[in-house]
């Protein structure tokens, strides 16, 4: 279940057994006292080594639980016993094969969010990692993934940004889990608007024919993880992944580290 993000299995702290992790605590320690880290949603202080969220913040995240939609994770009220899709899947039927997100768009992860993608906070890649890691070990058996990629930015709006924060998500949790990044098998085919303010169907028309696949060698018979750092409707995992499996991939689940209203 991903609504226990405790101090043991987010694993933040090191664990000792190394000279080379123990002179790592100490460096880091040190620069805690000389450079005070603080958290990225309420700038308190931030205790634990290498994070950037304090633990109420953290404590305070408001976890993707069931019951949910089988297939897009979307969550539902109420109380449920079986398979359920939701009227979406239902009418859509989705080109992904699974789609799950760690926690709503809500409360202490906005800020962090909106931080690590419009203010160049990139050094939250590993703290949201984490979270993506929970999320997969939770929903996903990791001997069915071959390798991992991520939405990817046009060429322009990279250049801009200087970075994708998807791409950094997805490198980290790529390590993590020991499986290979899959960094240039997807891309932009042409711009697309910002898709916060667009209604469901507008989502889908924006981005339908706005991926194209790169090199298909990489994806012949690849069970794939997409990720991405927001889901709302899904469009945009949607049309990645039907990209994908027309190159080639057998399977293609995605995750995003928070979920959103659609």
């Amino acid at each position: 279940m991903v609504a226990s993000f405790t101090r043991t299995n987010m694993n933040l702290r090191p664990v000792p057994g190394s000279f080379a992790l123990q002179l790592g605590g100490i460096a880091r320690a040190g620069l805690d006292m000389v450079f005070p880290r603080t958290c990225a949603s309420c700038g308190r202080p931030a205790g634990e080594p290498a994070a950037h969220l304090c633990w109420d913040c953290l404590v305070g995240l408001w976890p993707i639980q069931s019951p949910h939609c089988t297939i897009c994770g979307n969550p539902v009220s109420g109380a449920i016993a079986h398979d359920y899709k939701c009227s979406f899947c239902v009418a859509r039927q989705p080109r992904f094969n699974k789609a799950r997100s760690a926690v709503h768009y809500d409360g202490s992860i906005v800020p962090v969010l909106q931080a690590f993608k419009y203010r160049s906070a990139t050094y939250l890649s590993r703290d949201l990692s984490m979270i993506a890691l929970a999320c997969a070990r939770t929903h996903y058996a990791m001997a069915d993934i071959d390798a991992v990629t991520f939405v990817p930015l046009h060429s322009q709006k990279q250049r801009e940004r200087s970075y994708n924060q998807s791409q950094l998500i997805a490198a980290e949790l790529a390590r993590m889990i020991d499986k290979p990044l899959l960094g240039r098998c997807l891309a932009r085919a042409r711009p697309t608007v910002s898709q916060t303010t667009l209604s469901s169907q507008q989502r889908r028309d924006n981005v339908r024919g706005a991926f194209e696949a790169v090199d298909s060698r990489w994806l012949a018979g690849k069970r794939l993880l997409l990720v991405d750092d927001v889901m709302t409707t899904g469009a945009t995992l949607d049309e990645c992944a039907a990209v994908l499996k027309k190159a080639g991939a057998a399977e293609v689940s995605t995750i995003a580290i928070a979920r959103g209203v659609r």
